[in-house]
């Protein structure tokens, strides 16, 4: 019991060790490497899609190409590791059935129906030559979904009751969303199509999210231990260092633009840690979701303070 205003607490506050050993709340059933593979494969599709939009409006061919081809297979394999994960291919489609704002996931699976649709027609324009004015439309369109598709499943973790997720609920989009241009970057690099502004996407996304990530970790309090601590520290230690080395690359691309050693290299560098980090990211999430300190000591936290803020009704 919480002593009264002005009274001397005789027993020191027992400091939170455990649960009876038990987490408290439930976590994920998500499995590896499906559930990182759908957040990675999202936001590459949806950044690839957006500078594939953007390269058709400003007469870079090459790079659209790229782009579109990106999007669609990035959008195909991500909808692959969304069912594997589901179990059965007909779960995905019960998600289909109705539209629920207020649900992340209806909300997620509506904006990948279509931008999956959209991708796939603009990439299969450009690959057949085929229409080409009705894949710059598609194109287009799947342009306009792509911020949504990079950020909504940062919204989806965010949503859930997992401390290290849910408390970085106003970081983690911009974090994905950097991560998600680095790729893009990082694949126009590798492909070689009109390198400039793919460099210039890969170092905006590489600071973006390097920087990003360390705000979330220092600004969410006790749950941001779980991106300090175990596993998860370990896997975003090598998703900065893989990033920033690509990063690096990518700007020193820009002094020396021949070299295709320079460019592949970093590009492959930003993808992998692009997938580095979501991979770290989730399992900084579940490590918090097993640890019922992460849920219990916040939570106390949150009651001791409403009950300082709280007008004293005690008369003496």
């Amino acid at each position: 019991m919480n002593p009264r205003r002005g009274e001397r607490l005789m027993v020191p506050e027992a400091e939170f060790q455990s649960y009876y050993d038990q987490p408290v709340i439930k976590p994920p059933v998500w499995k590896v490497p499906d559930v990182p593979a759908y957040l990675y494969l999202g936001g590459l599709a949806g950044a690839s899609a957006s500078m594939a939009a953007l390269a058709d409006a400003t007469g870079r061919p090459s790079l659209r190409r790229v782009g579109r081809i990106a999007s669609a297979l990035g959008a195909t394999a991500s909808v692959g590791a969304l069912i594997h994960d589901l179990g059965r291919p007909e779960r995905f489609l019960h998600m289909l059935r109705v539209f629920k704002p207020t649900s992340p996931l209806s909300v997620g699976s509506w904006i990948l129906a279509p931008f999956g649709s959209l991708a796939a027609a603009g990439a299969a324009s450009e690959l057949t030559g085929i229409a080409p004015r009705l894949g710059s439309v598609a194109g287009a369109g799947a342009g306009l979904l792509g911020p949504a598709m990079t950020t909504y499943t940062a919204v989806l973790l965010a949503d859930t009751a997992v401390p290290a997720w849910h408390e970085a609920h106003p970081q983690l989009p911009v974090v994905f969303a950097g991560s998600a241009l680095a790729s893009a970057g990082g694949v126009g690099l590798l492909a070689g199509a009109e390198a400039g502004p793919a460099r210039r996407m890969a170092v905006l996304g590489a600071a973006v999210e390097l920087g990003a990530t360390e705000l979330m970790e220092r600004s969410i309090g006790l749950p941001g231990e779980a991106y300090r601590t175990g596993r998860a520290a370990t896997v975003l230690r090598a998703a900065r260092a893989l990033t920033a080395a690509g990063g690096v690359g990518a700007l020193l691309g820009m002094r020396h633009p021949g070299s295709r050693v320079t460019s592949v290299l970093s590009g492959l560098l930003l993808n992998a840690g692009a997938a580095t980090t979501r991979y770290g990211i989730f399992e900084a999430g579940m490590q918090s979701a097993r640890d019922p300190k992460f849920t219990v000591v916040p939570q106390r936290q949150r009651l001791a303070e409403r009950g300082a803020a709280a007008p004293d009704n005690h008369h003496h």
